[in-house]
């Protein structure tokens, strides 16, 4: 602003200096022509929104939908670390219908061409029907109410604070609680993308990827990715089988590998040759991975061994390894206060930012101000793009009534007010209600903020939920249940607010309907509501040592969001020795850790490590942070061979990766429920141990 207003005081001098400006500004209208989109996408007709929702798109959805929901619960049972799936899911549902098109052509049977826009609609499901997998809490809260979970933590595990999965009441409680985030934001979509002009980055990429497709150019390079994709699916898939004949017994097979040793095994480094995580660390940027390595180094390098030492004085030395008044203790409250300081920073920092946005764009709006979201001109500075007009005409068009979004939450609301009693009983009505009358609210803080950072705080507003509501249900009613209950409620009605704007964007910048956007949305979430139950449920029967520390399957954050509903009911009686000094210094340390991030700004906070992503090896070790720096050193020299290939095949191959890995839980999972279990078994000894055996062995 300041430099535009400065040239055009000193253009104001000269003759020249105006034409010249006056030339420059025909030469940039020209190239806004030449790189506007839809001008491209001219000669399209685009499709009512009725013929948006097809029956092909929401078959793929299902298919891509039970296929990524997989992926998510693998990833959440393991390590709670969670990439982006939107491109593998753009790609893969373009791919799908593509040939299914592409098929009928030939037969002389299609009816409907293959758009933009029906690719929009199948993203969108996919991604909500996966995003129930995360929100449903089956790696955290939902999970950290089962005896499984009580049993690692020593307090408040009676009856009246655990409740064992089951398929029906998950189900249910799914339905009554997913949907009504959707109702809470639909009458500010416009105020959102149009008014506000928020970013929305995942959104807006998202939007990139799906209108590439469909360019000639893009068609050619996206069945170029399907190919990679599949090639590293094969190959993930085939190594995940493998690898399952040599796991015939507890600590077997290669994720036992001790690859540095049997002293670095012990204290969790190791790789672990997950083809996953691998995928996964491709997709994570650089500072994730490194931030993971240097938590790991600090907690199991340093801090553990340091602590373990002080056995005996700090904690009883006869103390089980996986007590919470042990060790475990010092690395699940420690963990958890890093997490609840990065949390409390950025919900104060986005919520700031989202207040003062607001209170600008309103300060402003005579003078037809945006708000400062970006490097853009103001409307009384610039008019829309032709992108920007037919964007905004199209969005306007399909309007969803706000009587159908009042109607629609108040009904939910009610139907979910009687109905959560009976699933927790300790979650009484009005605890609810209470939630219901702030939910609108922090939906929309949520979305805002996203929309600004890409930083949804929906995990957040989750553990506030655990606070308040275990602390006021209190200890002798079953608080912690209760707590953790509130917890699905609040992040299940955040996470659908924020995802549902992001979709909007897409929707806006591929000319889908908001109206396609919302049933879309909708849809995917009703399926999500029983895939993700069901895919759980697999988990939890076909793996008995589900949950267990240090099992294939840890669920790390569901015993950390029990400790830290216990926090909320008990208070700190439940810490070991020196345990709350040492949280208060991480808890400070997390705080201190941001603020000198966001002092220093963008080019220099690179080089500092995340607190969040730090404290995830606190509890978990090291292993899977060796297979994301693998696959951060595969890209980063990929990248320096060839920066364009590995741009447009990183993420294709990643996936392939990560979706031929997560499969492949299917059909062990099947096997593991038949009774089938793998011929051998493949353990690493030391020599000393080695010389035992053999010598026990021996007749």
């Amino acid at each position: 602003m300041d430099r535009s207003n400065s040239v055009s005081r000193r253009e104001a001098h000269t003759t020249n200096g105006t034409k010249k400006t006056q030339e420059e500004l025909l030469v940039q209208e020209e190239e806004q022509e030449v790189l506007s989109v839809e001008r491209i996408f001219e000669s399209k007709q685009v499709p009512s929104w009725q013929s948006q929702l097809t029956l092909r798109a929401f078959f793929v959805s299902l298919i891509l939908g039970i296929l990524f929901t997989f992926i998510v619960m693998k990833l959440n049972l393991t390590t709670g670390i969670i990439p982006s799936l939107n491109v593998s899911a753009g790609l893969l549902g373009f791919f799908f219908v593509k040939t299914w098109t592409k098929f009928l052509d030939k037969s002389g049977f299609l009816k409907q061409p293959f758009t933009r826009q029906e690719n929009t609609v199948i993203q969108t499901c996919v991604v909500a029907s996966s995003g129930i997998a995360f929100s449903g809490g089956f790696g955290s809260y939902l999970f950290g109410m089962s005896e499984v979970i009580a049993k690692q933590s020593t307090e408040a595990n009676a009856a009246d604070n655990v409740k064992n999965p089951s398929l029906g009441w998950m189900i249910t409680f799914l339905f009554v609680v997913s949907f009504l985030g959707l109702f809470s934001v639909v009458p500010l979509r416009k105020i959102m993308i149009i008014d506000f002009k928020l970013i929305y980055p995942s959104g807006t990429a998202t939007a990139h990827l799906i209108n590439s497709f469909h360019t000639p150019q893009g068609a050619k390079l996206a069945k170029k990715q399907v190919k990679a994709l599949g090639k590293f699916f094969t190959f993930s898939f085939l190594w995940g089988f493998f690898q399952w004949f040599f796991t015939g017994g507890d600590g077997c097979g290669f994720r036992s590998f001790p690859t540095f040793g049997l002293k670095a095994f012990e204290n969790r480094f190791y790789f672990d040759f997950s083809a996953t995580y691998v995928g996964v660390g491709m997709i994570c940027p650089y500072l994730i991975n490194v931030s993971l390595l240097v938590g790991g180094i600090l907690s199991w390098g340093i801090m553990w061994p340091l602590i373990e030492d002080r056995k005996g004085h700090w904690y009883p030395a006869d103390q089980s390894p996986s007590s919470l008044h042990g060790i475990q203790g010092y690395r699940v409250f420690i963990a958890i206060a890093m997490i609840l300081g990065d949390g409390l920073y950025n919900f104060i920092k986005v919520l700031g930012r989202t207040l003062y946005g607001i209170y600008c764009q309103f300060r402003e709006k005579k003078t037809g101000s945006v708000l400062p979201v970006g490097a853009r001109a103001s409307p009384a500075e610039a008019s829309l793009s032709y992108d920007d007009q037919i964007r905004t005409e199209l969005f306007l068009k399909d309007q969803i009534p706000t009587w159908v979004a009042i109607v629609g939450y108040v009904s939910i609301a009610i139907i979910s007010t009687i109905t959560l009693p009976h699933i927790f009983h300790q979650l009484n009505w009005y605890y609810i209600v209470v939630i219901y009358i702030f939910a609108p609210v922090l939906a929309f803080c949520n979305a805002y903020g996203c929309g600004l950072t890409d930083w949804s705080l929906a995990s957040t507003y989750g553990k506030l939920a655990i606070f308040t509501i275990g602390a006021w249900a209190g200890a002798s009613h079953g608080g912690v249940l209760a707590g953790l209950a509130a917890c699905g409620v609040m992040m299940n009605i955040a996470t659908t607010a924020s995802d549902l704007t992001q979709d909007f964007k897409t929707g806006y910048m591929t000319l889908a309907s908001p109206r396609s956007m919302f049933i879309s949305q909708i849809i995917g979430t009703a399926m999500g509501c029983v895939i993700s139950p069901c895919v759980f449920w697999l988990f939890y029967k076909a793996f008995h040592d589900l949950g267990v520390p240090g099992s294939e399957y840890p669920a790390p954050y569901a015993l950390v969001y029990r400790n830290m509903s216990i926090l909320g009911v008990e208070g700190f009686s439940a810490l070991p020795k020196n345990c709350l000094t040492l949280c208060y210094i991480f808890f400070i340390g997390a705080i201190a850790i941001n603020a000198l991030r966001d002092a220093l700004g963008k080019n220099k906070a690179k080089y500092i490590p995340l607190p969040m992503a730090m404290a995830i090896p606190f509890y978990l070790g090291s292993y899977f942070v060796i297979d994301m720096c693998l696959g951060s050193l595969i890209l980063f020299i990929w990248t320096k061979i060839n920066k364009a290939k590995a741009d447009a095949f990183g993420p294709a191959v990643a996936s392939g990766l990560i979706c031929g890995d997560g499969i492949w839980t299917l059909p062990s999972s099947i096997l593991a429920l038949s009774g089938v279990n793998p011929p051998i078994c493949m353990k690493f000894l030391s020599r000393k141990d080695n010389i035992r055996v053999d010598k026990f062995m021996k007749p």
